[in-house]
């Protein structure tokens, strides 16, 4: 396959990289990512895809327990994901939790051509929004999410 002089050429580049990543974590500098403590707040962005009631419920728990913790959280509802407010299941309250979320000023955003395709409209908890929308959740905030 390799001849011999590839092989070591390789090893040789696999060394130098690893080497160079090591030393630039423990310097600090990796990337220039900067630490953040567990209690400071972060900008959280979640991205719901799915139509299945126990995961939805569930991002919407994390969401909800996020605002409690003091982190700013945006919800972009995408494909699938577009069902949530018409969602109804016996073990899992999604709309309940969807409510409470968007009474704690949490902002949750709905793809109108997801919408759109399933012959749905946006509502006042979840207003129609862009692509353009979604790329500003992904762009703004420090940690996206997806379920």
């Amino acid at each position: 396959m390799f001849k011999s002089k590839n092989k070591k050429f390789l090893l040789l580049l696999l060394i130098c990289f690893s080497a160079n990543a090591v030393n630039a974590q423990s310097s600090g500098n990796y990337g220039e990512t900067k630490t953040k403590q567990i209690n400071e707040p972060s900008k959280i962005g979640i991205i719901i895809s799915s139509n299945d009631p126990e995961t939805v419920w569930n991002a919407f728990r994390l969401a909800n327990f996020s605002v409690k913790e003091g982190d700013t959280v945006s919800i972009f509802l995408l494909g699938k994901g577009v069902e949530a407010p018409t969602m109804s299941s016996k073990d899992y309250d999604v709309i309940g939790l969807m409510e409470k979320f968007s009474d704690a000023d949490g902002k949750i955003l709905a793809c109108g051509t997801c919408l759109k395709s399933r012959n749905n409209k946006g509502s006042k908890l979840c207003p129609v929004s862009t692509l353009s929308d979604l790329y500003k959740i992904i762009k703004t905030n420090e940690i996206i999410l997806s379920f």
